[in-house]
């Protein structure tokens, strides 16, 4: 069974086409990099895929599970109730750690386990001590947000997404805002997650990562997949647009 099915999606914002005819399947354990240049639309497929964006075309799927089903040309959404279930089944890390601020590092990691998921707060503590341990930070648990490096905020973040439990994870951009060095500490713990089979996808700039973490890379331009396959293929393609792209990024 796919884990994440998205058929066909289109979306536009205003005139601008920013998807056009996108489709993607992810199974269980796969890791997803989509990787491509700023404005080629990557973001923006993820949002459609967590649910943050409406797409305007296509259908979207999660463990089997419709979310979203085409009628008469256009997207149509389950209802509330049932996306609420679906929303269940994913966790997002976004670039700028969206902690709650005037929560200690716990309650961060626990509020949702406890007030969404209904789980008992001794259960949801303990579980989310030892994901702080996984992540080197249990001595940080009472803490707060500022109080932290921006490598322990986006630790902290993941964490708090597998604290719910999702069968996918997202990340979209995860060290964008981190300077270099805090950059590979955080990578380390997606690579960590990979090596545990977490079923991953990421929009990333970081190509030495994509290459080492993923099962498959997905290269986007204009709104399309212009490439998609096994790190060795998209990197070694010779795609105009890739090499492109691969050539600007080396001058940087």
């Amino acid at each position: 069974m796919n884990y994440l099915e998205m058929n066909h999606v289109r979306k536009s914002f205003g005139d601008l086409e920013v998807l056009k005819d996108i489709s993607l399947t992810v199974q269980q354990g796969e890791v997803i990099s989509i990787i491509g240049p700023s404005g080629s639309g990557k973001s923006t497929l993820l949002r459609c895929a967590t649910l943050l964006e409406t797409m305007d075309e296509g259908t979207l799927s999660y463990l089997g599970q419709a979310a979203v089903t085409m009628e008469q040309g256009h997207s149509v959404y389950a209802k509330p109730a049932e996306l609420d279930a679906i929303k269940q089944c994913f966790g997002l890390v976004f670039q700028s750690f969206h902690l709650f601020p005037h929560y200690s590092v716990l309650k961060n990691l626990i509020d949702a386990p406890i007030h969404v998921q209904k789980r008992p707060k001794e259960e949801a503590t303990q579980e989310a001590m030892e994901l702080l341990e996984q992540m080197g930070l249990a001595d940080k648990a009472n803490a707060y947000p500022h109080q932290l490096s921006g490598g322990q905020q986006q630790r902290v973040a993941i964490a708090r997404a597998l604290a719910r439990k999702p069968e996918v994870l997202f990340f979209d951009e995860p060290t964008s805002a981190l300077d270099p060095e805090l950059t590979g500490e955080v990578l380390k713990v997606i690579k960590q997650l990979a090596e545990a089979n977490m079923t991953m996808i990421i929009v990333t700039h970081e190509m030495e990562f994509a290459r080492k973490v993923s099962d498959r890379i997905l290269f986007m331009d204009k709104g399309y997949v212009v490439l998609e396959g096994t790190p060795e293929t998209v990197f070694q393609s010779d795609n105009e647009r890739m090499r492109e792209f691969l050539g600007k990024l080396q001058k940087e």
